[in-house]
């Protein structure tokens, strides 16, 4: 038997630290003891204890594959909205229309669903201001595009290498090795100055193409969906047995991904296999449908309930760190897989990029997030808050904060149909070097209703602060956002 890799043996870790926390949860003081007659269980015993290992592995397995089925529900945003894996492009400057986890409505974006299962796919990007990515189907990173990648926004030729390819490959390109056949192409055209349009734009500039047309690369449609109602997440999905039927439907339709073996083996024991079917029993159905409400809840607790002190930037500010791993688009530290960074971020965040996690002055963004005010009480939609942004805030391109509703992780939906006050847009007036004062809740502060995002009363929500190009102090400390203080 060969030993395990060091990534085999994280995700073994993995699943064991799951199980164990699993465990716990499972230990009610109203369980009968466990009986144990010469070292051997009795019958009650060990139908009660089988049951509980079944959930145990279900959580855990929910948990970890919570990625994977979470970049389905992307994909599958795009396909109902006419937007075709291969052929075509969705372009949007994003708002509450649509349904997707944290998306900003900073930047316009760019996405497409590729499939390299033919073979390899090249991905030209032009000389521009561009941020984007490429994420397989379990949301791994492959490689970036534009500012991130070593063309540096120069403009250049990539190529995405299907799983165990062995051919040839040409020169000239960036290459990044898939680990599945369905991968997400990500891209986001900065607006510079403002101009939304053409940044639009400059999105139908990026081309995709089979490597083996490269001589007559065929036409991309690009499909608007800025005014169009879609839904590119897995909520639908994710507290039932719909969550169980689409990840077996993945497992069948990808490659197995070496890397994630222990996992797959802790589907098979739920009856996920490939080149099975997945048909469960009533109990079975009843405990997936259970390890799927669970395990939903533990991820939310991840992302708004954290006890973990490195969650904060300023000890005494509600704000915190949405990454928890600087610099890591894996997750992985020299002591093992940061299960609790991992799942606070597919909670509420999709996709993965080094660049994305970087805490240093000049790097591309950084995200806060906010769930509470001051007091520590949780954001509530029928109240009304103040939030105080000093000036100037560090940030050489702009800024932004955005409120998300907590059930969705999506943008807050109303009447006013708005979600983000913007330094280059409904903030672009106000002083760079003076304090400003922003406006949440759901009534307009006289006076103040351009500052100003409605809230829908008995709903929670978050708050993010964006920083484009941040700056050395928002890395030291010495500059720090007020926490949103209740007026009302």
């Amino acid at each position: 038997m060969q030993p395990l890799s060091r990534r085999h043996a994280l995700l073994a870790g993995a699943a064991l630290a799951g199980t164990a926390t699993a465990a716990r949860a499972q230990n009610q003081p109203s369980e009968p003891a466990a009986r144990f007659e010469g070292g051997y269980p009795d019958a009650s015993t060990a139908r009660r204890l089988r049951d509980e290992a079944v959930l145990q592995r279900a959580v855990v397995a929910y948990r970890f594959w919570y990625p994977t089925v979470s970049m389905e529900g992307i994909f599958n945003g795009s396909r109902e909205v006419g937007v075709s894996d291969g052929t075509a492009m969705g372009v949007a400057s994003t708002g509450p229309r649509q349904v997707g986890f944290t998306l900003n409505s900073d930047t316009p974006y760019g996405s497409a669903t590729l499939d390299v299962a033919a073979g390899p796919v090249v991905i030209e990007v032009p000389p521009g201001p561009y941020i984007g990515l490429v994420n397989d189907h379990h949301q791994g990173w492959v490689l970036d595009v534009g500012l991130p990648s070593p063309d540096e926004g120069k403009g250049g030729r990539h190529l995405v290498l299907p799983p165990g390819y062995a051919g040839p490959v040409p020169s000239g390109y960036h290459v990044g090795r898939s680990a599945s056949n369905k991968l997400l192409l990500a891209v986001r055209a900065m607006p510079v100055g403002g101009d939304m349009p053409a940044a639009l734009n400059a999105l139908r500039k990026v081309r995709f193409y089979p490597l083996s047309a490269a001589g007559n690369p065929p036409e991309i449609t690009y499909v608007d969906t800025t005014e169009r109602r879609m839904d590119s997440t897995c909520l639908r999905w994710e507290d039932n047995i719909q969550f169980w039927e689409v990840l077996h439907r993945i497992v069948q339709e990808e490659p197995l991904a070496e890397n994630f073996l222990p996992m797959y083996g802790l589907l098979a024991a739920l009856g996920i296999e490939k080149g099975k079917p997945f048909a469960p029993d009533a109990q079975m159905r009843a405990v997936l449908e259970r390890a799927a409400r669970t395990g939903r809840d533990e991820l939310l607790v991840s992302a708004f309930a954290s006890d973990r002190a490195d969650r904060l930037n300023w000890p005494d500010r509600q704000w915190e760190w949405v990454g928890l791993v600087p610099g890591s688009a894996q997750f992985e530290t020299p002591s093992g897989l940061d299960l609790e960074a991992r799942d606070r971020w597919f909670a509420q965040a999709i996709v993965t990029s080094p660049a994305m996690f970087r805490r240093s002055a000049g790097a591309g963004s950084l995200y806060w997030l906010s769930a509470r005010d001051g007091t520590g009480a949780f954001l509530d939609g029928g109240r009304n808050y103040r939030l105080s942004i000093p000036g100037p805030v560090p940030a050489k391109l702009f800024w932004s904060v955005t409120a998300y509703d907590a059930a969705t992780r999506s943008q807050v939906q109303t009447e006013q149909d708005k979600a983000a006050l913007r330094s280059l847009f409904e903030l672009k007036d106000v002083s760079q070097n003076a304090s400003t004062d922003l406006f949440f809740g759901p009534r307009a502060p006289a006076g103040h209703e351009q500052r100003w995002i409605r809230t829908t009363p008995g709903r929670g929500w978050f708050a993010y602060i964006r920083i484009y190009g941040p700056e050395q102090a928002a890395f030291d400390r010495s500059w720090k956002p007020g926490d949103f203080e209740a007026v009302g």
